[in-house]
């Protein structure tokens, strides 16, 4: 038998921060869309969508880094620490579902930003809110006290 210096007890797999911290987000993700699919002021494509699990923590990116003034599709991918590729890919997506569109750039001829459109803006208001809400279950569920630290440690660790 070959020597490994692994222990028999392989709990460790699970047993870690980054696991609870995945599960954590996942859980948390999932009841901002659920918040999201049920609230009355997102628009009915954009609501069925989130319902169905067709908007995903990707397409979320656009949701935390598009300023509502609007960005170049570089500026969006650097904030959201995607590839203009992969970005552009999900702007794509969300251009045909109505929330954001490529308009031109005061700045520069060449140059186009993705904006929200109105429906974006109201799927954004709504989002807010929704993370509002998931956060306040989540410092039910776990008390005032203890979320407050791990949002601390987790800012700290995060080096924001």
């Amino acid at each position: 038998m070959a020597y490994s210096p692994l222990s028999a007890d392989e709990s460790w797999r699970s047993a870690h921060l980054g696991h609870w911290l995945r599960l954590a987000l996942a859980r948390f993700d999932a009841r901002v869309m659920e918040c999201m699919a049920q609230h009355p002021g997102v628009p009915l494509g954009l609501s069925n969508l989130a319902a169905r699990g067709q908007i995903s923590a990707a397409h979320i990116h656009i949701t935390r880094h598009l300023p509502v003034a609007g960005a170049r599709l570089t500026e969006l991918a650097q904030a959201a620490g995607m590839s203009k590729q992969a970005m552009g890919t999900l702007v794509n997506q969300c251009e045909a579902w109505g929330m954001v569109l490529r308009d031109g750039d005061a700045t520069d001829a060449r140059a186009r930003r993705v904006v929200f459109t109105e429906a974006g803006l109201a799927w954004l208001a709504a989002y807010q809110k929704a993370v509002s809400q998931a956060e306040a279950e989540l410092r039910a569920a776990v008390g005032n006290e203890v979320a407050t630290v791990v949002a601390l440690g987790l800012e700290a660790y995060s080096g924001a």
